[in-house]
């Protein structure tokens, strides 16, 4: 086990191609073929509204993110820095398809309206703030300055839209939004294990143990998005 500093990146070859980290990108693939496939069955929902559209964008680009960054990983001898770019950009963008999610269902309509314009704000004080880093930083000297906003980003806005509003939602709308502020909770482990570096083997380091809570994570969204809708449907029955 080794705490505070990572093991050497895992290196082999494929013919003349010299590859990296291919735990990091399983587990990338694994993440992103569950979430497209969570994305595919809400688009079969029989009761469609913004909540569940949103969901569904949340899923494609996180599906989609978490592509982009299992290449970056395998293929950074070739792509270098500028290979983990577009998932660090997908990142912000699947926080925001969340808060955009939770925000369409806040129970007073007065509110939704300057809501969705908060979230749309930080959307894009936090594309330019991380666009200015990838601009004008030397990524090169600190890789760890490309997931700064990011990471900041998320921690506001999920701690917020899961914790706050997902225990808020689920006292004042339906108990199937319980998931949501566990899901929270979850993710508060990912984040230490993720800045103390906590690895246990080279082979299963902090990101394959990021990628378990991940997926457990995943579960728990899709499972409040599952429970609220079959209300819906039953309401409109």
């Amino acid at each position: 086990m080794l705490i505070g500093s990572d093991y050497p990146k895992i290196e082999f070859s494929f013919g003349n191609i010299t590859l990296l980290e291919p735990n990091a990108f399983i587990g990338d693939i694994i993440l992103c073929l569950i979430a497209f496939i969570f994305a595919r069955k809400i688009g079969r929902f029989h009761v469609q509204s913004s909540f569940f559209i949103y969901w569904q964008a949340f899923f494609y680009v996180f599906a989609f993110g978490f592509l982009a960054g299992g290449l970056g990983h395998l293929l950074y001898h070739y792509w270098g820095i500028p290979g983990k770019f577009a998932s660090w950009y997908f990142g912000i963008l699947s926080t925001t398809c969340i808060e955009l999610a939770m925000v369409s269902v806040y129970p007073s309509e007065e509110t939704r309206k300057p809501l969705k314009s908060l979230v749309i704000i930080q959307l894009v004080i936090a594309l330019i703030a991380h666009s200015g880093i990838l601009l004008f930083a030397d990524l090169n000297l600190d890789p760890t300055k490309g997931m700064l906003i990011p990471t900041v980003h998320a921690t506001i806005g999920l701690g917020i839209m899961l914790g706050f509003l997902g225990y808020f939602y689920h006292k004042k709308i339906d108990i199937s939004f319980r998931y949501l502020w566990i899901s929270s909770l979850v993710l508060v482990p990912a984040t230490i294990i993720q800045s103390q570096k906590i690895n246990f083997a080279q082979w299963f380091d902090r990101n394959d143990l990021s990628h378990l809570l991940l997926i457990f994570s995943l579960f728990l969204y899709y499972q409040t998005v599952k429970e609220f809708q079959d209300k819906q449907q039953l309401r409109v029955i």
